[in-house]
C-alpha cells in the first residue's frame, strides 16, 4: 500500500510517476521513517553519523543506485532523484553521506576508471564494505577550482606524488578511499587519483568541528605531503577538469532533489505543529497569516518537485546540460531557504529548538545553498546559456 503524502502532493505529483518509481520512493521513505527518524535528533545534537545504518542502506541498494552492474541497482535518474529527496526529508547529513559516497566517489570510478579499478572498487563500495569521499575543494579555492587548483601531482616513473590540501570533504574523517583531483605539473591538466586513505603514508585528515549545519555528516580537511600513488590508481579517463565537471553536473542537480526533500520535511513538521499548537483557544493553523505562510511553503516545494522531475527525465534521455543542473541548484536551494525560514517563523520561539526538527532543516538549508557551487556561480552558468556571453572573472 502506497504511503500517503499529507499536504506535499498538491498537484498530484504521484500520477506522473510509474509504479516502479513510486515503489522506490516509498521503500526509501519507510526505511527512513523506521530507522533514521527515531535517532536523527540525537545524532544531530551529538554531531554523530549513524554508522549503524551504513550496512542496512547498502542492503537497500542505495549506494551507486544509478549505476549499472557491479552489484548496483541500476535505477533511472528519476528513481535516484526520489531516493535523494526522501533521504533529505529525513536528514541532510545522511543524504549527503550517500550522495558523496555514490555520486562523488563511486561515479568517477565508474565513468573514468579502468576495468580493473571498477572491478576492484565498485562491488565493495556498493555493499558498504568500503566508503569513499571526493577531494576537490581546497582551503583557499572553491568556485575557482577549475583554474586555480593548488594541489599538485608529479609523476616519477610509475608513481605519482601528490601535495596539497582539500577542505570540506564529506566522509573524509572515517572513509576508506578518496577520489583526489590534482593538477599535473607536467601538462597543467587536472587528473583524478584513487587514494587509499588508511594505508597511504603522508595522507592525513582533520575533522572539521563546531559546524552549525550538516552536523550528522562528517567533513574533514585532507593534507597530503608527498603522498605516493601508483599509476595503476590514476583514473585512466579523468584527464582534465572537463571530466571533473561531468561529475559535478550530476551532483549539482541532485542538490535540487535534496532541496526539494528538505522543504517537504520542513513543511510536514510545520503543518503538524500548526495543527497542534493552540492560541486563543484554537489551533494556529486556523489563523490567516499562518495559512499564508503554509501556502507559500507549499508553492515553493511544489515548483521544485515539478522542475526536478523534468530534469531527471532529461537526464534519462541524455539531454541534461550544465545549464540545466545550474538552474536546478540555484532555484531549488534559494526556494528551500525561503521555505524553511517560513517554517521557523510559524513555530515562533520553538523554531530554534531542535526538538521540533524545523531548526535542523533551517540550519541545513544554509549549507545546501552554498555547497556544490554558490547561487551566484550557478546563475552565471545559466546566464551564459541564455546570452552566449561568459561573465566569469
Amino acid at each position: 500500500m502506497a504511503i500517503k503524502f499529507r499536504g506535499v502532493d498538491f498537484l498530484e505529483f504521484d500520477s506522473l510517476l510509474t509504479d516502479e518509481e513510486r515503489l522506490v520512493r516509498d521503500t526509501t521513505r519507510k526505511f527512513i521513517e523506521d530507522n533514521l527518524i527515531p535517532i536523527v535528533e540525537e545524532c544531530n545534537r551529538a554531531g554523530r553519523f549513524p554508522k549503524e545504518l551504513v550496512k542496512p542502506m547498502a542492503d537497500l541498494g542505495l549506494y551507486g543506485a544509478s549505476l549499472k552492474g557491479y552489484g548496483c541497482a541500476g535505477m533511472s535518474n528519476v528513481e535516484y532523484g526520489l531516493v535523494m529527496q526522501e533521504l533529505e526529508r529525513g536528514d541532510s547529513g545522511v543524504r549527503s553521506f550517500v550522495s558523496v559516497h555514490s555520486s562523488l566517489a563511486m561515479y568517477p570510478i565508474y565513468a573514468f576508471g579502468s576495468d580493473e579499478q571498477k572491478q576492484s572498487w565498485l562491488p565493495v563500495m556498493q555493499t558498504g564494505e568500503k566508503i569513499g569521499c571526493f577531494g576537490l575543494t581546497e582551503p583557499l579555492v572553491g568556485s575557482g577550482t577549475s583554474g586555480g587548483m593548488t594541489t599538485t601531482a608529479k609523476r616519477e616513473g610509475d608513481t605519482w606524488i601528490l601535495n596539497g590540501q582539500k577542505r570540506w570533504i564529506g566522509n573524509a574523517p572515517w572513509c576508506d578511499v578518496s577520489i583526489i583531483w590534482a593538477r599535473d605539473v607536467a601538462d597543467n591538466q587536472v587528473k583524478g587519483f584513487i587514494v587509499e586513505n588508511k594505508a597511504t603514508p603522508g595522507f592525513s585528515v582533520e575533522k572539521i568541528e563546531h559546524k552549525i549545519a550538516l552536523k550528522v555528516v562528517q567533513n574533514g580537511q585532507i593534507t597530503m605531503k608527498d603522498v605516493r600513488v601508483p599509476e595503476a590508481n590514476r583514473l585512466q579517463g579523468g584527464n582534465s577538469f572537463r571530466d571533473t565537471a561531468r561529475v559535478l553536473r550530476m551532483t549539482r542537480y541532485m542538490v535540487g532533489w535534496a532541496s526539494t526533500g528538505i522543504q517537504m520535511g520542513a513543511f510536514e513538521a510545520t503543518l503538524k505543529y500548526a495543527q497542534e499548537r493552540l492560541q486563543f483557544g484554537k489551533p494556529i493553523a486556523s489563523f490567516q497569516m499562518i495559512q499564508d505562510l503554509l501556502a507559500k511553503m507549499l508553492a515553493n516545494l511544489t515548483a521544485c518537485q515539478c522542475l526536478m522531475l523534468r530534469l531527471a527525465q532529461l537526464d534519462d534521455e541524455g539531454k541534461l546540460g550544465d545549464h540545466h543542473a545550474a538552474l536546478a541548484k540555484a532555484f531549488c536551494t534559494a526556494k528551500s531557504r525561503e521555505t524553511v525560514s517560513w517554517g521557523r517563523e510559524v513555530l515562533g520561539g520553538n523554531g530554534i529548538v531542535a526538538d521540533y526538527n524545523v531548526a535542523r532543516f533551517f540550519a541545513d538549508a544554509e549549507a545546501l545553498y552554498s555547497y556544490e557551487g554558490t547561487y551566484q556561480m550557478q546563475n552565471l552558468i545559466v546566464g551564459k546559456a541564455i546570452t552566449g556571453h561568459g561573465a566569469f572573472i
